[in-house]
């Protein structure tokens, strides 16, 4: 007890040294290590402490807070602190080891070294752009921090991380993407009705409603199709609207625009005439005129509009057989009737045993529907006076009447000869010698068809064929 006593102060001024020689004061860092990433809030560990009623005792009793020493003495398990025991330092879960991880008794009556248990702890986590995390033990080992990103952004990577053993957190730094795509919606189909007289509709409609679920900013929006306002033809017609984000995600909408045209029943042209109409001929607001052959007149409406009801106004007339009237006081009268009507085909002789006139009237009795085709009417003047006659078929000419159309003519009586007038009255050919149909035929088509005689022979050919 002695010596022990003697001894105890010694003892003190080496743990003091001890102490003061490992650890910095009020800062919780061990001299031997170097962290940099790590922020600890630890307590300076307690001094060891003597215990002089276990016997024998050499060394101080190790005592490690959160942690704890196996020794094993050579003079067996009673004797924790006598000489030559050696301790193995560990430390709970959750704290590492700081310092010597093995210590022995020495005759210096000093343990070999010191360590002490730090708490494991992670580096704070960065801040996640358009994102967050909650971590369940701030950053202590096993803490786990969920991410989570704004609404309209999508996580990309590691959905949680765990502060490990080794003062890392698992895994890697997630990002917020922006995946989702914008909304757009188009505006409600809808249908309209052609115009009067057109066979369009003219469509306005209000753009598409965008919106982006992310950060609010919309890229572009292009349009598939005409613009509003445009003029829509009959049928159903596709209007597309795509848009972008900024982060070029892309959405689309479509609607539908159908132009409805309104019909009237196909009118037939009458018989020996043809209809003239307007627009696409039976659409609401088209109008047709009735129009007869050259030797028909028209009897009744001559024209007759489309209404929005889908019926015509009026009914259909029809092409009578023109009525010739030879009792007239003069041949401009006479002719006056044929003005825009019929052509003329004037035929003079000496006589009718006339042999170029027997020829010629053959060929032309022959060819009546192809006459009748081009409106061409025959005016025969045959014979010397008193014998003279003059016809228009079944009709009769008076002598003044024939004599007069020889002056306006120039026609001689002494010779055969004919001469064609178009339907305006205009000497167009002369003949001194007969002339096939066919030749007369082929003048009249090349030279003295209207536009729209033209347009009928294309259209329904040539009935005489």
């Amino acid at each position: 007890p002695g010596m022990a006593q003697e001894a105890a102060p010694v003892l003190l001024v080496f743990l003091t040294r001890l102490v003061s020689s490992t650890w910095h004061e009020g800062s919780g860092y061990y001299t031997a290590e170097s962290h940099t990433n790590e922020v600890y809030v630890e307590e300076a560990p307690p001094e060891p402490a003597l215990d002089y009623r276990r016997v024998p005792q050499w060394c101080a009793t190790l005592n490690i807070h959160r942690g704890e020493a196996t020794c094993y003495s050579p003079q067996g398990g009673s004797y924790r602190s006598s000489l030559g025991t050696r301790c193995e330092l560990s430390c709970a879960r959750g704290y590492r080891l700081v310092g010597r991880s093995a210590v022995q008794c020495l005759p210096s009556r000093h343990w070999s070294g010191m360590a002490y248990c730090r708490q494991i702890r992670c580096h704070v986590l960065p801040a996640v752009l358009r994102g967050s995390y909650v971590c369940s033990a701030g950053v202590q080992m096993d803490s786990r921090c969920d991410y989570t990103c704004l609404p309209g952004y999508q996580l990309e990577g590691d959905r949680s991380r765990t502060c490990m053993e080794d003062g890392r957190w698992s895994g890697s730094e997630p990002i917020c993407v922006d995946v989702e795509p914008p909304k757009i919606q188009c505006p409600d189909s809808r249908e309209r009705i052609a115009e009067p007289g057109k066979l369009t509709a003219t469509v306005y409609w209000d753009p598409p409603r965008v919106k982006d679920s992310a950060d609010g900013v919309i890229k572009r929006v292009t349009l598939r199709g005409p613009e509003p306002g445009s003029e829509f033809p009959e049928g159903e017609h596709v209007i597309r609207y795509t848009t972008y984000d900024q982060a070029y995600n892309r959405a689309s909408c479509k609607f539908r625009i159908r132009v409805q045209v309104r019909r009237c029943p196909v009118l037939k042209p009458p018989q020996h005439g043809y209809l003239s109409c307007t627009s696409d001929g039976n659409n609401y607001g088209a109008t047709c005129e009735y129009l007869c052959d050259g030797g028909y007149e028209r009897q009744g409406t001559s024209l007759r509009v489309c209404q929005s009801t889908q019926q015509w106004t009026g009914s259909q007339p029809r092409c009578a057989p023109m009525q010739i009237n030879t009792a007239v006081n003069s041949a401009a009268s006479l002719l006056d009737q044929f003005y825009e009507k019929r052509r003329l085909l004037v035929v003079s002789a000496p006589d009718s045993a006339n042999r170029y006139y027997k020829m010629q009237i053959s060929m032309l009795q022959q060819a009546t529907c192809g006459l009748d085709l081009r409106h061409v009417t025959i005016i025969e003047l045959v014979g010397q006076p008193p014998h003279e006659v003059g016809r228009i078929r079944e009709h009769q000419l008076s002598v003044g009447i024939m004599e007069e159309l020889r002056q306006f003519l120039h026609l001689t009586r002494s010779h055969f000869n004919m001469v064609l007038l178009d339907k305006a009255g205009t000497d167009r050919e002369r003949y001194i010698l007969p002339v096939s149909p066919d030749e007369l035929f082929d003048f009249i088509d090349t030279y003295l068809l209207s536009g729209q005689e033209a347009a009928q022979r294309a259209q329904h050919g040539d009935p005489c064929d």
